[in-house]
């Protein structure tokens, strides 16, 4: 097992090496070739105790939490206090559009269409509260997903379906991207965070303290704290969510609530005294414009997506560890593009060969990509 010594008498414990002993150990005038009486008597023992060998290091690999896995994990971080943080819905805006006048009930539901090609399901939504289309002939409602989970994170423009009809209604649309989507916490997270208490153990609400009590809260995946930001007695926690983009309000209202509900008074897990406020990471932009050489048959567009998609993963590695968004590795992304033969007159945020530097409490995000020939 990989990280793991396994003790002498775990090792060598094949079907055929135990064989061997067991035969060895028998008086030599008996016939032991293979099919013999001795043979077959002892061939299920030596079976048996293989496996039984190879139950005994199941049992040392999952009794340790850096090599034990799901159910188990669980039962390892449940002895510090620490749960799976549970999948969370995806939030967002929607707008409607009909006669005025016209009431939209909470509970409404809107979808994604579903996709019969790629064989992909709609993605279904409902409205938090009651809406009203104003003289405009439009509302805007908020809403959120029926399932937990990422799949209901769905970029701008595609939820355009009424699942639940109301007359006056003529269309509805996602002018943004809904956010805050998060599936159940995966091994490597939890093993994380168990790593996290156990290493650097908070104490009477020291900085260690309030980074593990907002991240045991479903749909965070990053903190920061701020110790006297706003003078004595004050904390500000600053928070992204697993996607490294700023939380929800949803989210950030569940931390604050958990840590400090009644400013001061230790409701929370807050220490009495403690004056705590909880707010979602500023969104940063990055934006990129950059003159390319491309290849035979590569267009602008496809170049554009591999573009977006190679930022938002480096920005993501960045978020909360690294403050620099460094222009050399911008142009390291475009250089491992197949399809670009050269690039010049990059700019980040309209800057030439300068690093972006975020400030305590700022996330870098992926803005805009111009990209020209």
């Amino acid at each position: 097992m990989a990280g793991m010594t396994l003790p002498a008498f775990l090792t060598e414990q094949t079907e055929n090496k135990i064989m061997k002993r067991m035969l060895k150990v028998l008086p030599p005038d008996l016939d032991q070739s293979e099919g013999s009486f001795i043979w077959d008597s002892t061939a299920p023992s030596a079976l048996m105790l293989a496996d039984a060998a190879t139950w005994a290091q199941e049992v040392l690999r999952r009794g340790f939490a850096t090599t034990t896995f799901g159910a188990y994990l669980d039962l390892r971080c449940e002895e510090r206090g620490i749960t799976r943080r549970a999948a969370v819905k995806a939030v967002g805006q929607v707008e409607f559009t009909g006669v005025a006048g016209t009431k939209i009930p909470a509970g409404t539901r809107v979808a994604t269409p579903a996709d019969v090609v790629t064989n992909t399901s709609s993605v279904e939504f409902e409205t938090v509260d009651a809406a009203v289309i104003a003289s405009t002939g439009r509302v805007s409602a908020q809403i959120r997903a029926i399932e937990a989970g990422r799949s209901g994170i769905i970029p701008p423009r595609s939820i355009d379906v009424m699942v639940s009809p109301v007359q006056g209604v003529s269309g509805v649309m996602n002018a943004e991207s809904t956010m805050g989507g998060a599936d159940i916490e995966t091994d490597e997270s939890l093993l994380e965070r168990f790593l996290l208490k156990v290493r650097s153990p908070g104490s009477s609400g020291n900085k260690a303290n309030y980074m593990q009590w907002a991240l045991d809260v479903a749909g965070v995946g990053g903190v920061q704290v701020l110790p006297l930001w706003n003078g004595p007695k004050t904390v500000k926690v600053v928070l992204i969510d697993p996607e490294k983009r700023a939380p929800s309000a949803d989210v950030v209202n569940a931390v604050q609530q958990y840590i400090d509900p009644v400013t001061g008074t230790g409701e929370g897990m807050a220490p009495i005294g403690a004056e705590v406020t909880v707010v979602a990471a500023e969104e940063v932009p990055i934006n990129i414009d950059v003159k390319l050489t491309l290849a035979n048959n590569a267009t602008l567009e496809e170049v554009k997506a591999l573009i977006a998609k190679g930022t938002e993963e480096y920005l993501r590695q960045l978020a909360f560890k690294d403050r620099l968004v460094r222009y050399t590795r911008i142009a390291a992304i475009l250089l491992d593009i197949p399809p670009i033969i050269d690039f010049a007159e990059l700019t980040i945020n309209n800057l030439s060969d300068k690093n972006i530097e975020m400030q305590l409490g700022q996330v870098a995000v992926l803005g805009t990509v111009n990209v020209h020939e």
